[in-house]
């Protein structure tokens, strides 16, 4: 899993990358929950979904928004770190040309800006998105989303209660031909503290109801 450094609208950006077995495998960016919150690539939920998409045979990064770790720049409230997302995205596809498509995760923070990426390349076909803040940040722009995936939110979430964000992902799976899944992790927090294994086996079961069992396409 080697250490890349690619650049970024503010300067260089810091990431993990794990490259595919196969030519043309499709990729996934993995994006961290708030910065100004100890939010970085190392996050446990960040870094198991890293290898459940690496392990699928998926080219996998995930990476530092900027002033995070040894990533360049300064935090941007959510539209620099769009940006970023961005640049990462362009810097797998130039390393793997031959990728049809995608997917993209995010954690908290990192939901949301991932969702806003997926807006706006049509090539994203699924998403992933973690105790996605709804009730904090504006999602509506997502009316009408262009993908199916899954949202995943812990029951005693108290920074983003279901409560609040299931009126927004209602709203969303309303949208023809799009699927959106909604599962709840029973007992978590926002953070899934002693819940991450549960967490990724939901994210597992998910994908192999995407994409097929593992080892049909690692």
């Amino acid at each position: 899993m080697p250490e890349v450094i690619f650049n970024g609208p503010a300067g260089r950006l810091e990431g993990r990358y794990q490259a595919p077995k196969k030519r043309g495998a499709p990729i996934a960016i993995v994006l961290h929950p708030h910065p100004q919150f100890g939010g970085t690539m190392n996050n446990q939920i960040v870094y198991n979904l890293f290898y459940t998409f690496a392990n699928r045979g998926f080219a996998a990064l995930r990476f530092n928004f900027r002033g995070v770790g040894r990533s360049q720049g300064a935090f941007d409230h959510g539209s620099g770190e769009l940006s970023d997302a961005a640049a990462a995205l362009d810097w797998v596809q130039s390393v793997n040309p031959e990728a049809k498509s995608c997917w993209i995760a995010g954690v908290s923070f990192g939901s949301w800006i991932g969702m806003q990426l997926l807006m706006r390349r049509p090539e994203i076909e699924g998403f992933i998105s973690i105790a996605a803040m709804a009730n904090r940040y504006d999602f509506t722009f997502l009316a009408p989303c262009p993908s199916s995936g899954l949202f995943v939110h812990g029951s005693e979430d108290r920074v983003a209660p279901a409560r609040e964000v299931m009126p927004v992902i209602e709203k969303v799976k309303t949208q023809k031909g799009v699927i959106i899944e909604h599962q709840m992790v029973e007992g978590a927090n926002h953070f899934f503290d002693g819940k991450v294994d549960e967490l990724t086996q939901t994210v597992d079961t998910y994908l192999d109801k995407r994409l097929g069992a593992r080892d049909e396409v690692a």
